[in-house]
C-alpha cells in the first residue's frame, strides 16, 4: 500500500496581532504557528500545526526535527506504536515538555494522512457520537481596556455565540469582579459567561471573587490557582458553587487521576499537543467519563470539534479565530455551534502562501 513516511517539512506560519496581550500569567507578543507536513511512499500527505506564540522557537523546531527524522521508513497507521517508542526515548530528558509537543504534533499529522488515505474524516474513523459541538468565544485578555473587552464580547454575542470566557487575575480581585459585571451587563442573561485566572491566583482571593461573582451565573471558574495544588482545587469547588475547569497545561494523566480522585474537578481541558497526541486526548477523556467529569478542550477546535463527535462527555470546545484565515477550510460555527469538516483526515490544510519554511 505504500503507506510508510518518506519525508516531512517544517513551516512557519503567523496571524496578525495588532499589540500584545496579556493574562495573569503570560504576555504575549505574537500568534505564531508551526506546522509539519509529512509525505508517504504514496505521494499522500499529513499536516498538523501547534502554536507556539514567542517562545523556545529553536528549540521546539529542533525536537520537530528529530521526531521527523525518527518517523521516516514507519507506517503511517502505527500511531500507537510510534507514540510508545518516542515516550520511551524522551525519557532520558524528560517525557514532559517540547519533546512531548513534538512527538504529538507528528501524531496528528499520522491520523491526517491516515484518514487521507482512508478516505474518511478522522471523526468518522473513530466512530461517532454527535456532530454538533457547542463552542464559546475566548479571550477577554487582561491588558484590553474595558472597551475593548466590551466590544470583544459583543463581537461574540453578534455572531450568535451563546457563550464567553474573560480572563481574570487582576492584582486587585475587585478590579475582576467590577469587569465581570460590566460584561454580564452587556450580555444580558442570555449569554453564559465563564472565567479563567491562567494558574495567577491565590487560593484566598480566588475563593473571594467566585463567592463575589456567584449571583452572575458564572458557568465555570478555570485554572484559578496553581495546577499542583490539589487540595487547594478541592477546597474551591466544595465552597465556590461555581464547577471548576482544569487540564491545558498538563502533559499526563497524573494530575487529573490526583483531581478526580479528590472531587476536585468538573471539567478537564486536554490540550492535543500537550497531552500528547490523539490517543493521550482519548485516554484522559475516557477517564474523565468514569469520574462523570466532562470534557472542555484547550485551544484547538480543528482537532477538538472532531474529536469531541467521537465521545459522550464533551462539555464544549473553545473558539479563537487566530487561524481561519491561514488555512484552507476553516471549521464551521454558526450561532455557537461547531460542525466537523467532512473531508479526509481533519478536512484542513494551511495555505501554501501563508507558510514559511523552516525545515
Amino acid at each position: 500500500m505504500r503507506d510508510k513516511i518518506s519525508s516531512f517539512k517544517i513551516f512557519s506560519s503567523r496571524s496578525i496581532l495588532d499589540k500584545p496581550i496579556s493574562d495573569s500569567t503570560h504576555s504575549l507578543t505574537e500568534i505564531s504557528f508551526l506546522i509539519v507536513r509529512i509525505q508517504l511512499e504514496n505521494g499522500i500527505e499529513g499536516e498538523a500545526y501547534l502554536l507556539s506564540f514567542q517562545y523556545s522557537r529553536n528549540a521546539i523546531i529542533g525536537a520537530l526535527k528529530d521526531v521527523g527524522e525518527f518517523l521516516v521508513g514507519k507506517h503511517v497507521n502505527a500511531t500507537a506504536k510510534v507514540l510508545q517508542e518516542l515516550e520511551a526515548q524522551n525519557e532520558y530528558f524528560g517525557r514532559e515538555g517540547i519533546n512531548q509537543w513534538a512527538m504529538a504534533a507528528y501524531n496528528i499529522a499520522m491520523w491526517d494522512a491516515w484518514g487521507k488515505v482512508l478516505s474518511q474524516p478522522v471523526w468518522k474513523i473513530f466512530g461517532t457520537s454527535q456532530t454538533r459541538i457547542p463552542v464559546y468565544g475566548s479571550g477577554g485578555w487582561i491588558s484590553y481596556s474595558v472597551d475593548e473587552l466590551l466590544d470583544e464580547v459583543s463581537t461574540y454575542k453578534n455572531k450568535g455565540f451563546k457563550a464567553v470566557k474573560i480572563k481574570v487575575g487582576k492584582p486587585d480581585w475587585q478590579e475582576d469582579l467590577e469587569r465581570l459585571k460590566l460584561v454580564r451587563e452587556n450580555l444580558g442573561s442570555g449569554i453564559e459567561i465563564m472565567m479563567d485566572a491562567n494558574q495567577g491566583m491565590s487560593l484566598a482571593n480566588a475563593l473571594r471573587l467566585a463567592e463575589a461573582a456567584r449571583d452572575m451565573n458564572i458557568t465555570w471558574f478555570e485554572e484559578p490557582i496553581d495546577s499542583r495544588d490539589v487540595e487547594g482545587y478541592k477546597i474551591l469547588r466544595e465552597k465556590a458553587g461555581i464547577s471548576i475547569a482544569m487540564g491545558e497545561r498538563e502533559y499526563s494523566l497524573h494530575t487529573l487521576k490526583n483531581l478526580l480522585n479528590n472531587n476536585a474537578l468538573d471539567l478537564w481541558q486536554p490540550d492535543i499537543l500537550r497531552i500528547g497526541g490523539v490517543e493521550r486526548w482519548r485516554e484522559s477523556a475516557s477517564l474523565a467519563r468514569i469520574h462523570n467529569a466532562s470534557v472542555l478542550p484547550h485551544f484547538y477546535k480543528e482537532y477538538d470539534v472532531p474529536l469531541l463527535c467521537t465521545i459522550t462527555n464533551g462539555f464544549g470546545s473553545e473558539s479563537f479565530n487566530w487561524v481561519d484565515t491561514l488555512i484552507d477550510n476553516p471549521i464551521s460555527v454558526e450561532d455557537g455551534i461547531a460542525k466537523p469538516n467532512e473531508g479526509p483526515g481533519w478536512g484542513f490544510k494551511f495555505k501554501d502562501g501563508k507558510l514559511e519554511e523552516v525545515l
